[in-house]
Order: C-alpha cells, then structure tokens, then sequence
C-alpha cells in the first residue's frame, strides 16, 4: 500500500499558490478566494485551515475550512469545502483520512460541530458524519444535503 503525506497548509506553507490553484482547477472557484483564505490561516487570522494529501510533491487530495460554504445557513459554521481526490487515487480512504484530520484539528482548537453541504448520499456517513438539513445554496436552483459532525 502506498504512503502519502498528510499535511496542513501551515506544515508547508510553501505550496500556497500550488495549493490555491490546484483548488480552483478543481472547482471554479478564483484563486484570489482561495490565497485570502490561506493567508488569513497562515496569519493565525482564523483556526480555519486547508488539508492536504501528497504523493511526492504532488497535490492529490485536499479541503479546507471556511466560515460559510455558499449557502443560506450562516448560523451552520464552519464549513468543511472543496473536498476532492484525484480521480486515480480515490477509493483508497484519501477523503476520508482528510475529514478525520480536519475533524479532530478543529475539536482540538475547541470548534465543534463543524458542517458541510454536498450531494452526495452514504460516503460521508462512513467517517461519522449526519445528515441535518436541506440548504439552499447561493445562486443555485436546488436545495443541497447539509451534514454535521459533533
């Protein structure tokens, strides 16, 4: 079995820029959102940090945390977002070791519970999340599964 390297962003601070982009190639989202978030992590602005899983020095896995993941709940935060894994390295547990990494950095800087909205059904109850609610997501036309973990 192989072995990456989980990191946080603060661990290597060096791959922000590589960091924010391979987050923007993933979802859309501009760079420029993801370097303030990151900055303001490495600042010690916001507990609220960015995961990583490398394989060498290549990026294959990751998410981060934010005050409100683009939905109408900004009483539920903070946010678990931009969770992926490199097509060719998923079902090898990748997701789900990030997610008890970020669940446990966050219980121990005492944020608890933490949240997130997706559409997916069964692969985040794995790794002790719960279903909460439907939100509605800004500018989208369906309302989206929101899940805690406490």
């Amino acid at each position: 079995m192989k072995k990456y390297k989980y990191i946080t962003l603060k661990e290597e601070p060096t791959i922000k820029e590589l960091a924010a982009e391979w987050f923007h190639n993933k979802w859309g989202v501009p760079t420029e959102a993801y370097l303030e978030c990151m900055d303001a992590y490495l600042r010690n602005e916001t507990e609220y940090g960015w995961y990583l899983c490398l394989d060498g020095n290549l990026i294959i896995g990751g998410l981060g945390v934010i005050e409100n993941d683009f939905h109408d709940r900004k009483d539920l935060a903070p946010n678990v977002c931009a969770v992926f894994t490199e097509d060719k390295y998923r079902c090898q547990g990748i997701a789900g070791n990030l997610l008890n990494m970020v669940v446990d950095d966050m219980k121990s800087k005492g944020v608890s519970p933490i949240y997130l909205v997706t559409d997916h059904i069964g692969f985040y109850e794995k790794y002790g999340w719960e279903f909460l609610c439907m939100v509605q997501g800004d500018g989208e036309p369906d309302m989206t599964r929101m899940y805690i973990h406490k």
